[in-house]
């Protein structure tokens, strides 16, 4: 195996059925591909109380700096409904100038494709003058414990240092070339819970309905805005994504009602500043009693998910511009340089290195036929061989 041909790469790793927690085989053939390029590789698995244990892979290929990451993931989100794929999600047809299969462009599509680049600039210039490495994880779609946090600390332990990473995430929203990620919101998620009293329905004076006060809970972290953006963020937007109350009677007034909630906030905030600030507000609303005339103020409780995801920005230049400038080069199109979207392992990156993504166009990932256009494997790897020579030319800079 060459490992030249991004088409090839993909669909070995496609036909590897890996969706998460399991590895199925794909960090084997990675593994496959990049020891003949004279890669160390090692293959970590990492472990945890009441969370699947998760097999990720480091490779090395270098001792000296400047050293370059590329990082990503090789698990997969589960398939849906199989009937419902033109083609069978682990087959990695192709048809039409399409390859089809669970993972064409989120994300196995861009491993390929810098596997394919990699292989390029050394059948054609020998290695490169520093070390490039990939760290992949096989928990990127799932609970992101055992995966790329854990293996950024075994890598740093055995004293990896990095300059720069390149995540190789679809960040295009309709063609490639549209966009560079620079950074990302933070994410910050919660669930309020609202104790009233029991009651029949005729008789409110005798009870005290939870839904009343976890509709004005909710309505004050909605209301008003909590920015109106920055120079490089969207405006921070809080979303109730549920309420429960858990009450099949009709007649009976509920004692508790719960709601969850999410905010992606900007640099205007920090997660404990965010999240002082969304209990300001639920405290201010609880003593309110504009639901409630004539009550106690209402009580609730708050718990705060884990691990929140902090907002970050990459300002490097040879970073970016070799990037844009390969992208530029072959696309004829300036990328945006973009900090929408959801979270990804960058969040965890930043804290080692400067750290952008770009990768394929995203518009199927997750979907039924999820897909990638043969033509895009082919240019991306192209852009992704003129960003190692030009970042290896520029990182002194």
């Amino acid at each position: 195996m060459t490992a030249t041909d991004p088409v090839a790469n993909l669909q070995t790793l496609i036909r590897c059925p890996s969706v998460t927690p399991a590895e199925g085989g794909a960090l084997s053939a990675l593994d496959a591909m990049l020891s003949p390029l004279g890669f160390k590789v090692d293959k970590v698995t990492e472990t945890e109380a009441g969370t699947p244990d998760i097999e990720n892979l480091y490779a090395r290929l270098g001792n000296d700096g400047p050293h370059l990451m590329f990082a990503g993931h090789t698990d997969v989100v589960p398939v849906g409904d199989e009937a419902a794929w033109t083609h069978p999600p682990f087959a990695a047809e192709i048809a039409g100038g399409e390859l089809f299969g669970r993972g064409a462009v989120d994300m196995k599509g861009g491993v390929a494709c810098f596997v394919a680049a990699v292989a390029r600039h050394i059948e054609k210039h020998g290695a490169p003058k520093g070390s490039i490495s990939f760290l992949i994880t096989g928990d990127e779609e799932g609970p992101a414990v055992n995966g790329t946090i854990k293996l950024l600390k075994w890598a740093a332990e055995r004293g990896e240092r990095w300059d720069a990473c390149l995540v190789g995430e679809p960040t295009n929203p309709d063609k490639l070339g549209d966009m560079i990620k620079i950074g990302r919101r933070g994410s910050v998620s919660g669930k309020i819970t609202v104790h009233g009293v029991q009651g029949h329905a005729a008789y409110p004076h005798l009870a005290d309905n939870a839904v009343r006060g976890i509709l004005q809970l909710t309505q004050a972290l909605m209301d008003p805005p909590f920015d109106t953006g920055t120079d490089n963020f969207q405006p921070s937007n809080l979303e109730v994504t549920t309420i429960d109350v858990g009450n099949p009677a009709t007649n009976v007034v509920p004692a508790k009602a719960m709601a969850s909630f999410n905010i992606r906030f900007n640099d205007t905030w920090t997660a404990d500043s965010v999240q002082q600030e969304i209990l300001r507000r639920l405290d201010a609303a609880a003593a309110d009693g504009a639901l409630r005339p004539g009550r106690a103020p209402l009580k609730y409780d708050m718990v705060w998910a884990e691990r929140p995801s902090h907002v970050f920005l990459t300002r490097n230049n040879a970073l970016i511009a070799s990037l844009s400038s390969a992208i530029e080069g072959v696309t004829g199109q300036s990328p945006k340089l973009s900090t929408t979207g959801g979270t990804s392992d960058a969040r965890f990156i930043k804290d080692y290195c400067p750290v952008v993504e770009f990768g394929l166009v995203g518009q199927t990932m997750h979907m039924v036929d999820e897909r990638v256009a043969v033509s895009d494997l082919e240019r991306l790897t192209v852009i992704y061989e003129t960003f190692i020579e030009r970042w290896f030319a520029n990182a002194g800079l």
